[in-house]
């Protein structure tokens, strides 16, 4: 028996440590319509490597971003153009941040950290979906890409190289 109990938590350490081995959002739900603070986790390096950039790539209907810097970290953004307009404070977006990075810090394997961006979800997001961030982690010569979003019915924790997401909850 005590084989048994030994094994099921060793299974369920394992399965913890799976779990935690990519970047997640701290706050996994949000309101369409609402403001979003998005808190990138990292909890450690590209195969033991430390961390010297993350890159997020926003999705559409994410509009208004503004990332927080990080001293000791470079700040960069891509803008582009939006798929379509947006409305937000009396104001008409049709362009904003596509994508957000910070690079040249150094956050070693053993460590973890978290990176931070502020935006509106638009109103019209779809209200019950996911809505996923991809992100890539460069440790030097080693990447790790943490872009994957299931497909129609397929379950997220089968995923090996996971993006973050958070679910959309009606507005409130």
């Amino acid at each position: 028996m005590k084989k048994y109990i030994l094994a099921a938590g060793a299974l369920c350490t394992l399965g913890t440590n799976a779990a935690l081995a990519h970047i997640t959002l701290e706050t996994q739900e949000a309101a369409v319509g609402s403001t979003y603070k998005a808190v990138l986790r990292v909890p450690h390096g590209c195969e033991g490597k430390t961390t010297t950039a993350v890159r997020v790539q926003i999705p559409e209907g994410v509009i208004a971003v503004k990332p927080m810097p990080k001293p000791g970290w470079t700040l960069q953004t891509k803008k582009g153009n939006y798929e379509k307009s947006y409305q937000l404070y009396g104001e008409t977006l049709t362009t904003g941040v596509k994508e957000v990075g910070w690079s040249g810090g150094n956050l070693p394997d053993e460590f973890y950290d978290e990176f931070v961006f502020r935006a509106s979800l638009a109103a019209d997001l779809p209200a019950g979906q996911m809505l996923y961030f991809p992100v890539v982690q460069e440790c030097g010569d080693a990447t790790d890409r943490w872009i994957e979003i299931p497909t129609t019915g397929q379950d997220a924790d089968a995923l090996e190289t996971p993006a973050p997401g958070i679910k959309l909850l009606p507005k409130k």
